[in-house]
C-alpha cells in the first residue's frame, strides 16, 4: 500500500531515525562526478543557467556519519512512499511537424536523446491525443459524420500523416514505450454545441467561428446525455485503440475527457461529474473486452469532490484503475491519494508556460515536479516535447516546449526545462520508490529515490545565489558531502 508524504520532522521522530540507523542517501553538490572511495560511490550531475549538465571538478566525498548535528538531510530508506512508473510527454501535430524540419541525422539524434534507455530523459510513459488537440494543426475528428452512431465512417487516416510516423519513431528508439490517449473534443455532432470549441477564439487569435448561441460553458455537460451517443462514442474509443494496434501501436490506458472542467477556445469538452459517471461504464465496458485501462481525468481543479463524486458510483467506480490530474489538481492528489491509496495518480500535463522557454520557468518546472511527486503521482508528463521557435499554438497560446526548432535553419534548441526534466528521468527508473527524507536544517528542497538495483537518487535545487554545503546521512555510518553550485540543479545516484 502506497503512503503519503504526512511525515513532519519532529525531535522524536529524528531521535528515533538515528537510533534505527534509518539515514539512507546523502546529496552532493554540483555537477556530475563520479567520486568513487573505500565506503562507496557517488555520481553527480549538475546543472546552472549557463552550464547544464556538467561534471564538476570537486567530486562529492564520502565519509563517516557520526554526529547528527553535523548533517544537513537524513535519508530514510526504510519510510517508502509511491512506485514510479515513469515520466514522458505528449505528442502532438505541431511538435512532429517542427521535427521534421531537422536533418534526418539530427531528428535522429533527438529522439535518441529523448527517448532511448540511458541515453537522456528516458522518456517511457507518454500520451497522446484522441482526435485534435490545441497543439494540432486544425480541427479534426476520426467521425464528422453525424448520426453515424455504429462508426462505420471512422478514419484514422489523419493521424497517419503526423502522430502515427511521431510515434514510431520514438518506439524504434523505445520499443517498450508505454501509451495512454485522451480526448480534447469528442466529434462536434455529438456535442450540445455542434462546435469543436466551448467559448470564442483569444483576442489576437483567428476566430474559431463558435457563434454566441454555441457558446459553453465550464459545470455543464456539453456532451448529449443519451444511451445511443454514449454507446457511440465508446465504441469511437475501442475503433481508435483498435486502429493503432493494427499500426504496431499499443495503447495502454484511457482517460474520458482531457479537463473536463475548462471551456477552451481550442478542441475541449466541459462535462460534470454526473455526465462522466453516465459514461464511464459504457467506456468501460469496451476497454475491458481489448484489454485497456481506465482512468478518471483529466482533473485540473483542485477539487478531490469532483472525482470522489463519479467514483460513488459502483457502475462506473468498477471500472477506474488510476486518476490523471494536471494543473491545478494538483492540490486535490494530497486528499485523493490519503482517501484512495492503492489508487494510481498520473501528472498528466505539466502547465505549458508562455513560449519564453526562460531559467526563471524552468525553476517552476522544478517546483511542479517536486509538488506532483511529493504529494503521490506516480507518473509525471511534460507537455510539448517540441514546438516551432516562439511555441505558439493553432490557437493563439505561446508555450513552452523541451526543445524548439528554428524552421528557418532547421536548427533546434534544447531549452531549460529539458535539464531540468532530465535530473529525474535519466536516473529515476521505472518501480524506483519514493523515500522519505528529514532535515533540522531546513534542507527540503529536494526529492529522494530508491532504484529497483538499490542505488540511490537524490534531486537537489540549491535555490540560493551562493554555492552551498550539503551534508546527507545514510544508511547507519555514511555521510555525503558536496558543495551544490548557486543557483543549481543536482542529482546525486549513491
Amino acid at each position: 500500500m502506497a503512503k503519503t508524504d504526512t511525515q513532519t520532522i519532529s525531535r522524536r521522530t529524528l531521535l528515533k531515525a538515528v537510533a534505527a540507523g534509518g539515514v539512507m542517501s546523502t546529496l552532493g553538490a554540483g555537477t556530475a562526478a563520479v567520486a568513487a572511495t573505500a565506503t562507496g560511490a557517488v555520481e553527480w550531475v549538475s546543472s546552472t543557467r549557463g552550464a547544464p549538465w556538467r561534471r564538476p571538478a570537486r567530486a562529492a566525498t564520502v565519509g563517516t556519519f557520526e554526529n547528527f548535528l553535523k548533517m544537513d538531510v537524513m535519508l530514510l530508506e526504510d519510510t517508502r512512499f509511491q512506485t514510479i512508473e515513469g515520466f514522458g510527454a505528449c505528442f502532438n501535430e505541431v511538435g512532429w511537424y517542427a521535427l521534421q524540419r531537422l536533418p534526418s541525422a539530427a531528428r535522429d539524434a533527438v529522439m535518441r536523446e529523448l527517448f532511448a534507455p540511458g541515453a537522456g530523459l528516458n522518456l517511457n510513459l507518454c500520451r497522446l491525443p484522441i482526435g485534435a488537440n490545441d497543439f494540432a494543426r486544425s480541427w479534426y475528428s476520426y467521425n464528422e459524420t453525424a448520426g453515424d452512431f455504429a462508426m462505420d465512417h471512422f478514419d484514422l487516416s489523419r493521424d497517419d500523416q503526423m502522430q502515427v510516423p511521431f510515434i514510431r519513431a520514438a518506439q524504434r528508439q523505445r520499443p517498450d514505450l508505454k501509451l495512454w490517449a485522451s480526448p480534447w473534443s469528442p466529434p462536434t455532432w455529438m456535442k450540445q454545441n455542434g462546435h469543436y470549441a466551448m467559448v470564442p477564439s483569444f483576442p489576437w487569435a483567428p476566430p474559431n467561428g463558435l457563434k454566441p448561441e454555441q457558446v459553453g460553458a465550464s459545470g455543464k455537460d456539453m456532451f448529449i446525455q443519451e444511451a445511443r451517443y454514449f454507446e457511440a462514442y465508446a465504441l469511437y474509443f475501442r475503433k481508435f485503440v483498435e486502429g493503432y494496434a493494427q499500426r504496431g501501436i499499443k495503447i495502454s490506458a484511457v482517460m474520458p475527457q482531457n479537463e473536463f472542467n475548462s471551456a477552451q477556445p481550442f478542441p475541449s469538452c466541459c462535462w460534470t461529474p454526473e455526465g462522466l459517471a453516465r459514461f464511464i461504464p459504457y467506456l468501460g465496458r469496451q476497454m475491458d473486452d481489448v484489454g485497456v485501462e481506465l482512468f478518471f481525468g483529466t482533473l485540473e481543479r483542485g477539487d478531490p469532490a469532483m472525482f470522489e463524486a463519479v467514483l460513488a458510483q459502483p457502475e462506473a467506480a468498477r471500472y477506474i484503475k488510476g486518476i490523471g490530474v494536471q494543473w491545478a489538481g494538483r492540490r486535490a492528489i494530497p486528499f485523493i491519494h490519503q482517501a484512495h491509496p492503492d489508487l494510481r495518480v498520473y501528472q498528466s500535463e505539466q502547465e505549458c508556460g508562455d513560449g519564453k522557454n526562460d531559467w526563471r520557468f524552468a525553476r517552476y518546472t522544478w517546483t511542479l515536479m517536486k509538488d506532483f511527486l511529493r504529494a503521490g503521482a506516480s507518473a509525471y508528463l511534460y507537455w510539448n516535447i517540441a514546438t516551432p521557435n516562439g511555441g505558439v499554438s493553432t490557437w493563439g497560446w505561446a508555450q513552452n516546449a523541451l526543445l524548439c526548432v528554428d524552421m528557418a535553419t532547421g536548427r533546434h534548441t534544447v531549452n531549460p526545462d529539458f535539464h531540468v526534466f532530465k535530473h529525474l528521468s535519466h536516473y529515476v527508473r521505472p518501480g524506483a520508490q519514493r523515500i522519505d527524507t528529514l532535515s533540522i536544517s531546513g534542507f527540503e528542497n529536494l526529492l529522494a529515490f530508491r532504484n529497483p538495483d538499490g542505488r540511490i537518487v537524490v534531486i537537489v535545487h540549491n535555490d540560493m545565489n551562493e554555492p552551498q554545503p550539503l551534508r546527507i546521512a545514510i544508511g547507519t555510518g555514511k555521510l555525503v558531502s558536496a558543495t551544490l553550485p548557486a543557483d543549481s540543479f543536482n542529482t546525486l545516484v549513491i
